[in-house]
């Protein structure tokens, strides 16, 4: 049996109980840590403990939960950040005012790599495709190994729910648009970890979700 070309685990990280994912191309063990939100030292023991090499930290957007511990974690290891898209930059301007309103350390950042739709993001020998979905925020971005048929789709989409659009910049009908005409044609049998709670699949959101269900849409 082949091995799958790209693995993951999920760390839970800050009071909000992100979803950090640690992914890794199984050929090289080159890995990525995907919204470092906080607990930094937690992150870098995990990519030691499964004997992986961080090659880079990746950003879906840039709220507080899932950005607050990029910067630290890039001085810590060295490697660069990429993501999200530069709308995104006046949430990732704020990081140490916003985590510091709810008790714990956090640090402006600056990118090193901005992303736009299209843009492809290498770890290892895996390549992951970027969708740009605002809504959520403007600069939002997922996410997607086509291989595997996985998306790391931040906030824009959970099991059951949708992303708030009631921050800075959000807007709901952008929101919907990006899922339905990014994340949709993707595939009904795509996993996806989202920013918070459990996986689901696309095809199960369709049938399902009560903001983004095909019934839901079509009756809108």
């Amino acid at each position: 049996m082949t091995e799958q070309p790209l693995k993951a685990v999920i760390l839970p990280v800050t009071p909000f109980q992100q979803n950090c994912s640690l992914v890794w191309c199984t050929r090289t063990h080159r890995a990525a840590l995907v919204d470092p939100g906080g607990e930094v030292p937690r992150l870098i023991a995990a990519v030691a403990e499964q004997g992986l090499r961080l090659e880079k930290i990746l950003l879906t957007h840039g709220h507080l939960d899932h950005a607050g511990g990029a910067n630290a974690l890039r001085r810590e290891t060295g490697v660069p950040i990429e993501g999200p898209h530069p709308d995104d930059q006046f949430l990732l301007d704020r990081l140490a005012e916003d985590c510091g309103q709810f008790g714990w350390a956090g640090e402006a950042c600056i990118s090193d790599r901005y992303l736009a739709q299209g843009d492809e993001v290498q770890v290892g020998e895996a390549t992951f495709w970027v969708r740009h979905c605002p809504g959520h925020t403007p600069g939002h971005v997922v996410f997607f190994h086509p291989g595997v048929k996985v998306a790391l789709v931040g906030d824009v989409l959970f099991r059951g729910s949708i992303g708030r659009t009631d921050f800075p910049r959000g807007n709901h009908q952008q929101l919907l648009s990006a899922i339905t005409e990014r994340l949709w044609p993707l595939g009904d049998d795509v996993r996806f970890v989202p920013g918070h709670g459990p996986m689901s699949t696309f095809g199960h959101e369709r049938k399902t979700n009560p903001f983004v269900s095909d019934a839901v849409l079509a009756s809108a």
